[in-house]
């Protein structure tokens, strides 16, 4: 899977990409995970919007987010693991109605380290984390 990034701006040092607060990764990264899975859902689905909106909603929800969190941790490099802490620890403002704030700052966790690899360039290693975000993930045809 390859995201396109503008080539234009060259990619961050890890460095510089350390200097942005955990929350302004996180706000990158949920749209690169957002992204995904959407082109995930298209290759695999050929359905309408509307279908493919409701199964998106499930796939990108703080509780399968800090799922996802779990699975990944294993698999995480020292670096990689800093930023996840990084964005685990971050205290935004206001935490969904439909998450307790375990689940919210492991889904931001996970957002932080997307929105990270994405600035310094790693898009090859998103797509690794990705593929193991969404092994597990199965479409029931018939809930569509």
């Amino acid at each position: 899977m390859i995201l396109y990034i503008d080539m234009e701006k060259k990619f961050l040092t890890e460095h510089d990409a350390n200097q942005y607060s955990p929350l302004s990764l996180a706000f990158l990264g949920d749209s690169v995970y957002d992204t995904l899975v959407r082109a995930y859902l298209l290759r695999i689905a050929n359905m309408p919007v509307s279908k493919l909106h409701s199964v998106k909603i499930k796939l990108v929800c703080a509780e399968f987010q800090s799922d996802a969190y779990e699975r990944l941790v294993e698999y995480l490099t020292e670096k990689e693991l800093a930023v996840l802490k990084r964005g685990r620890n971050a205290t935004g403002n206001t935490v969904p109605k439909h998450a307790d704030a375990a689940e919210y700052r492991r889904a931001t966790a996970l957002e932080c380290l997307f929105g990270y690899l994405y600035l310094t360039g790693q898009v090859d290693r998103i797509s690794g984390l990705f593929e193991i975000v969404i092994s597990d993930v199965s479409i029931d045809s018939e809930a569509l």
